[in-house]
């Protein structure tokens, strides 16, 4: 005996509305869940740039002692870790997709990867003859720059808002804190920063939520 599920819809609209369905739930399944994408990198950022203030303060003074590698080495190991998370994250919900998406992430990431070690390379010439607290800031801001102007540039590739925003938001709270000077960048990198992160990924997550 026939199945109800096998029977052919009844009308045009029960037809339209199935696939709509049907299209729906496989962009849940290629989706990645929001939060393994943003909050990952939004800890990294409250954690190892708040040690960073903690331990290089503004004008020289120290508010925790710790070890002079450790805010450096703890921030290097969390960023990783959200790297591994997004691309395991990314890597299970696109693995499967061809075209023009996929080409347009991997692009997307190549430009991540080269486009990091070009500017470090760079600065990393630079700092050794500055003193340590501007050695310290050009190699925050510049990495809180280049993190902006992608983000602002995958929010153009996809069209997506939140990530342009995003983009925006930390290339304006880098400028202040560039501007305000060493220790006051880590602080504003720390508590702002990681906090639009945190945000955007909440955003991003409630709106899959209720996406239709």
């Amino acid at each position: 005996m026939e199945q109800d599920d096998d029977r052919p819809p009844a009308n045009a609209a029960t037809a339209l509305q199935l696939i709509r369905d049907q299209q729906a739930a496989t962009a849940s399944r290629l989706e990645p869940d929001a939060r393994l994408l943003y909050w990952p990198w939004g800890v990294a950022w409250l954690v190892g740039f708040g040690l960073f203030f903690l331990r290089f303060s503004p004008d020289g003074r120290v508010l925790v002692r710790l070890p002079d590698w450790l805010p450096l080495t703890v921030l290097f190991v969390l960023l990783a870790a959200a790297s591994v998370v997004q691309a395991i994250a990314g890597a299970r919900a696109y693995g499967q997709v061809t075209g023009d998406s996929a080409r347009r992430g991997r692009w997307y990431g190549f430009a991540w990867a080269l486009g990091s070690v070009s500017v470090y390379v760079g600065v990393g010439r630079v700092s050794d003859h500055l003193p340590h607290d501007l050695a310290a800031l050009l190699w925050s801001a510049t990495a809180v720059g280049l993190t902006g102007a992608l983000q602002m540039a995958g929010g153009a590739i996809w069209l997506d808002r939140n990530l342009f925003r995003l983009g925006v938001w930390i290339s304006v709270i880098n400028v202040a804190g560039a501007i305000a000077g060493p220790g006051w960048h880590a602080l504003v990198v720390a508590v702002a920063g990681s906090g639009g992160i945190l945000v955007a990924g909440t955003v991003s997550r409630l709106r899959q939520r209720h996406r239709p």
